[in-house]
């Protein structure tokens, strides 16, 4: 059984700064996908951030590129997202995802059928 666990959410004026934490357990971590998705309210999930299980390759949505980084410690099991210059628009719950199966892609991943954490929930104050 896959767990994940956000933290680091909270209130915060436009222009700051949050870090996203992501604490895995129950299987092998550093063989996996993992990514950041987003939901505000009235509004359906969307894609963040992903990243591959090396951390070698990452992607962004264009919403937040040159704002957000995704990262990964595989020895901590964790996964990160420093999200720099908020905007209102970033308010949401930041849920977690990481693959069901090992050594894929982040392009080639299922992520409706991912394992999800519970969420975090961010506001951005103008």
């Amino acid at each position: 059984q896959v767990q994940l666990v956000e933290s680091g959410g909270g209130l915060v004026q436009a222009g700051g700064s949050l870090r996203l934490s992501c604490a895995a357990s129950g299987r092998t971590f550093s063989s996996y996908a993992m990514g950041w998705f987003r939901q505000a309210p009235g509004k359906e999930r969307e894609f963040v951030a992903t990243i591959s299980s090396s951390g070698g390759i990452t992607t962004y949505a264009d919403s937040v590129k040159g704002r957000f980084t995704i990262s990964r410690d595989n020895a901590k099991k964790s996964l990160y997202l420093q999200m720099n210059s908020l905007k209102p628009e970033d308010t949401a719950v930041y849920y977690c995802a990481a693959d069901r199966s090992p050594s894929r892609l982040p392009s080639q991943t299922k992520w409706d059928n991912a394992y999800w954490g519970q969420g975090t929930q961010v506001t951005v104050s103008s």
